[in-house]
């Protein structure tokens, strides 16, 4: 599929179709929200959503390679670390995994670092709470350095 001239609101509006395409529904969704890139550079801004799954029973590693049939079929490569992409679809946290999953880390490693995961996150799960840490979506978000930007701009509409 080429994406080269969608918005990043189509984009990430073609993403929950493909998403509940391959059996994952939406339970809820986060508006559209617009960040600096990270790590910051020459890269465009980056246009996140938060999306809460029915896992369908999914483990992480099998979760996670659906995840990532999805993004290939958006035109990602994962060559290079931190390059840009086409869509980037990351397991965040799950409820009741904490560790490794073949491969995959739960909650997600840096997710309490960059706020184009915890603003819409708190859009959706005001009281979540990183089962690692202990402090929740707002807490984590009023932590992040100042100057970091970040803004919602649109409704995710399926």
């Amino acid at each position: 599929m080429p994406f080269g001239d969608a918005s990043p609101n189509e984009v990430l509006r073609l993403a929950v179709g493909a998403l509940n395409a391959a059996g994952l529904q939406t339970r809820t969704r986060s508006g559209i929200w617009q960040t600096a890139a990270w790590p910051s550079g020459d890269q465009p801004d980056y246009f996140n959503a938060v999306v809460e799954l029915d896992r369908a029973g999914l483990e992480p590693q099998l979760l996670y390679q659906v995840l990532a049939g999805i993004e290939r079929g958006f035109g990602r490569d994962r060559r290079e670390q931190w390059a840009p992409r086409t869509l980037d679809l990351d397991i965040v946290a799950m409820d009741g995994f904490v560790g490794t999953f073949g491969g995959v880390e739960l909650p997600h490693p840096l997710m309490h670092e960059r706020a184009f995961v915890l603003a819409p996150l708190l859009e959706i799960a005001p009281d979540w709470r990183h089962p690692v840490l202990g402090e929740g979506a707002a807490a984590l978000l009023a932590g992040l350095p100042v100057g970091y930007r970040y803004r919602r701009v649109a409704d995710l509409i399926p």
